[in-house]
């Protein structure tokens, strides 16, 4: 079976290929091709790559291009992992945003829409290379914000674009991890869009283990969302919300503490990460090593500043540390679909009527079945008043994006910023456009 990973230079693609070289069943992937815009970071991630299969037989073969198309031809799943503006456009999203007080972090609020603006256009054009090189393929999309490019991706591919994220997977492994119940026997109950969603509830053999856990303070505050919240609100929301809505419900201490950091987020990563590439390209240096090093800090310091923001010190607990999760969650999809092994898993499909405030065509993050024919969503508990208002408006919002993408309107992104719940002000929304698009050069396109 043949893999394409888009974004092949990406740092976090030995993850995928460390879960490759451990999948020895039948049906497994033989031939892996990485393609990316830029030639040296493929060589440096496929330097990486070859010494993770140093010691491992039968390893799947690597093939590195700069040519979609031809990376294209004969794939059976394409893995989209792109980051368009990489990492200097990241850290400059989060920048203009915090000059004009308001998040920015990379797929929430005005940090997510710049990125949206940027990353939507690319997305549609590879879905089109898609649908006419490798007609058959299956798209996994990794690239954020991870709903609204699938939602951009299947007007294009239809239901063979399906999103994945592992914030969800994280968030019920640990819930389940304090209940003391083995994740592979719950089922998490959990809806929202991607990076706005709400646990509601965790059944193993038709019981709901929730209620103990919201009863209990020291189960509460023995894990990451319980410390990021606090039992408080977690017993007044009846929900475990996903990591990212902390940038909605503590929005100010979160700004506050991205303003008073050295660096914020996409700053620290693209200093940290450059360095990575510059030491793996060195003759003489074992480049899997200088990877497992950089890993090992970008996970310690994920969400760090939010946890500062609400005076959580205890850092991230030694389970978290080790990544585990989209890639897991990608490979257990690719096996479900293609060897029509039935999986669930939570993921980014079209909605449907699963939660009925919003059109089928909306992409949502739910729990779904999976078989060769693709992924289904099944139903869920439904949503709460405020949950689904959060939900309406955030979908809003991608929906501006969509048109501004397809039109090239300037009025129509900064309606995107406007209607945005962490975006205050109209005048706001104008002033954070000029900016974004004197910044980044992907944005000329809104000139209409």
């Amino acid at each position: 079976m043949r893999l394409t990973i888009l974004g092949g230079g990406g740092f976090r693609v030995p993850l995928v290929y460390r879960a490759l070289l451990a999948d020895r069943a039948e049906g497994r992937v033989t031939d892996v091709v990485l393609h990316d815009v830029e030639a040296d970071r493929l060589r440096a991630i496929a330097r990486v790559l070859a010494d993770q299969a140093e010691a491992v037989p039968d390893a799947p073969s690597l093939t590195v291009t700069t040519d979609l198309d031809e990376a294209l031809r004969g794939a059976d799943f394409v893995f989209s992992a792109l980051r368009v503006g990489g990492l200097a456009g990241r850290a400059a999203d989060e920048r203009i945003a915090l000059a004009e007080g308001v998040v920015g972090q990379e797929t929430v609020g005005a940090g997510g829409i710049a990125y949206g603006l940027r990353t939507v256009p690319v997305a549609m054009d590879i879905a089109r290379r898609v649908a006419a090189v490798a007609p058959d393929a299956w798209v996994i999309n990794f690239t954020n914000p991870a709903g609204l490019v699938t939602e951009a991706m299947a007007r294009v591919l239809g239901e063979r674009v399906i999103g994945i994220c592992d914030s969800p997977v994280g968030l019920g492994r640990r819930v389940a991890r304090v209940l003391g119940v083995d994740p592979a026997d719950a089922w998490v109950d959990y809806a929202g869009l991607n990076h706005l969603g709400w646990l509601q509830g965790l059944r193993v053999g038709g019981h709901d283990l929730l209620p103990r856990l919201m009863a209990d303070t020291e189960l509460l505050g023995s894990f990451e969302e319980g410390r990021l919240f606090g039992a408080e609100w977690l017993r007044s929301l009846g929900a475990v919300p996903n990591e990212y809505l902390h940038y909605y419900y503590f929005g100010r201490e979160t700004v506050r503490a991205y303003r008073d950091a050295v660096r914020t987020r996409g700053a620290y990563l693209r200093d940290q990460q450059a360095g990575f590439y510059e030491e793996a390209a060195r003759p003489g240096v074992k480049a899997l090593d200088a990877w497992l090093r950089t890993l090992a800090d970008r996970e310690a310091t994920y969400m760090a500043a939010n946890r500062t923001a609400v005076g959580d010190s205890e850092g991230r607990a030694d389970e978290d540390l080790e990544p585990g999760g989209y890639e897991q969650v990608a490979l257990a999809l690719m096996r479900a679909i293609a060897r029509n092994q039935r999986a669930t898993l939570i993921l980014n499909v079209r909605n449907g009527s699963t939660l009925p405030v919003l059109d089928a065509d909306a992409v949502v993050e739910v729990p779904c079945h999976v078989n060769a024919d693709g992924a289904h969503p099944v139903a869920v508990s439904p949503l709460p008043y405020h949950a689904v208002g959060l939900v309406a408006a955030v979908k809003a919002v991608e929906r501006e994006v969509l048109a501004a993408a397809e039109s090239g309107s300037r009025e129509t992104a900064v309606k995107a910023f406007a209607l945005h719940p962490l975006v205050d002000s109209v005048a706001v929304a104008r002033r954070l456009l000029d900016a974004y698009t004197a910044e980044h050069r992907e944005l000329a396109y809104l000139s209409r």
